[in-house]
């Protein structure tokens, strides 16, 4: 009921508004003036257009703003981005230089330079390690670091000593006169792709140079010494030399009888050893003298002769046998070239050689009927002289084979077997460091014993 009566009084009014809006454009007659109606229409139009075109306005203007706002918004993400554009860049840019840079680097170490990561698979491989191995990088990534590399010298417990310690490992590798590399493994921290880094240096250049130097002070030392002792011999020597000389003039002079001969044999062996102590004091001082820096050219059977003649002077023994008194049975090829060497050096390497063969058949019971024998035979093959000193006296047993070229601080059998004083250590030492050469030794009862000696030619 209220919903009725409010509609009907709604419709009421309704009626009663709408036939009062043309009340005013009624004339006094009652007729309706529709002059008026139309210019309040229009007016009213207008106003109303008026109205529309503020509004229109207003929302233009504020659009303009709006548009103007975005703009600038827009250059200033525009410019924002082409700034972070331009850094990224740049970023890039100098990310290639310092990678390019940093790959420049390794590449251009004059070490081997291999990174393993936690599994222990290459992840990094240097030019220089491409260039020992032969095996490009892309040829050994991700591969196992024995796999890629097997000759390489180190054990998986040492790798993983370094992975699990993170300490850094210096282990030295050395073939003694072939070759020397120093190895260096360490732990990169905050990284979780190369594990180690492995650098493998070749020393061996470095290591030589230092051992030559070492070896000529050494030999300068020696020769200082050997030319002292030679002096300090050389006195009391020619002191012997004359007392045994006015000796053999008073015995000569006096009527002794039978022992007359038996005193002048006597002084006649002084004599011979005095003459024996001259030898070795001269050949000591040849030695002081022979260390030179520069090399030359000589033939080696003329510089084995020498080496013959100065053990006929050295080794002589006045109560039993003489090396001048030992058949040499020598073999030279003919055509033989000169070769470039340390000609002092290497008499004196043949001589102690010599003087080994000397004491061997000195020290083996020989058959009166049959002269002790040393044969000697020098030859080239292909680019080497080879020369081979054999004699049958008492032969080396096993450990004396090993210890003969070993100097006097060093034994490699247990029981140190081969005496000091007739080793080869400087022999060897002279032919394989000074003259680059080989030497070794083969000994038995049946075949004797033979000193082999390889010089290179070239």
């Amino acid at each position: 009921m209220k919903h009725v009566l409010a509609l009907s009084i709604l419709l009421g009014v309704s009626m009663n508004a709408y036939a009062d809006v043309f009340a005013v454009f009624r004339d006094e007659d009652g007729t309706t003036n529709w002059q008026y109606i139309a210019n309040t229409s229009a007016s009213l139009l207008i106003i109303i257009l008026l109205v529309v075109l503020f509004f229109l306005v207003r929302a233009n203007l504020r659009a303009g703003r709006s548009n103007r706002a975005l703009k600038e918004i827009k250059a200033t993400l525009e410019d924002r981005v082409a700034r972070r554009t331009q850094v990224l860049q740049e970023t890039a840019e100098q990310l290639r230089k310092r990678e390019a840079y940093i790959t420049s680097i390794v590449n251009s170490m004059p070490v081997m330079l291999i990174g393993i990561n936690d599994q222990l698979q290459v992840t990094q491989w240097n030019k220089t390690a491409e260039e020992i191995t032969g095996r490009p990088f892309a040829d050994v990534t991700g591969k196992n670091l024995w796999a890629a590399y097997p000759a390489i010298t180190l054990t998986d417990e040492q790798v993983n000593a370094v992975l699990t310690t993170g300490q850094t490992q210096h282990l030295k590798h050395t073939q003694r006169g072939q070759y020397s590399f120093d190895i260096t493994l360490y732990r990169l921290r905050d990284s979780d792709d190369t594990g180690i880094v492995i650098l493998i240096s070749d020393i061996t250049k470095q290591v030589n140079a230092e051992n030559k130097v070492a070896e000529r002070d050494k030999l300068s030392a020696l020769g200082e010494l050997a030319s002292a002792m030679a002096y300090d011999i050389s006195l009391p020597i020619n002191t012997i030399f004359q007392h045994v000389s006015d000796a053999r003039e008073k015995i000569e002079a006096t009527d002794l009888g039978p022992v007359k001969s038996v005193l002048l044999q006597e002084v006649e062996t002084v004599r011979q050893s005095a003459q024996q102590a001259t030898a070795i004091s001269q050949n000591l001082l040849d030695l002081a003298r022979s260390h030179t820096n520069t090399k030359q050219v000589a033939d080696i059977p003329a510089i084995m002769e020498q080496s013959i003649a100065q053990a006929s002077d050295l080794f002589t023994d006045t109560d039993g046998l003489a090396f001048r008194d030992i058949e040499i049975r020598r073999s030279f090829a003919e055509g033989l070239p000169p070769m470039s060497c340390f000609p002092a050096e290497l008499e004196q390497a043949f001589t102690r050689v010599l003087r080994s063969a000397y004491y061997a058949l000195k020290s083996k019971a020989v058959d009166e009927s049959s002269r002790p024998l040393i044969h000697i035979e020098i030859g080239q093959f292909f680019d080497s002289l080879w020369i081979k000193v054999l004699h049958k006296g008492k032969p080396l047993a096993a450990s004396e084979q090993l210890d003969i070229f070993e100097p006097f601080f060093v034994s490699t059998s247990e029981d140190g077997a081969y005496p000091v004083e007739h080793r080869l250590s400087y022999p060897y030492f002279i032919i394989t460091e000074h003259h680059r050469g080989h030497m070794s030794v083969t000994s038995d009862e049946q075949f004797g014993t033979c000193f082999n000696i390889q010089l290179s030619l070239v």
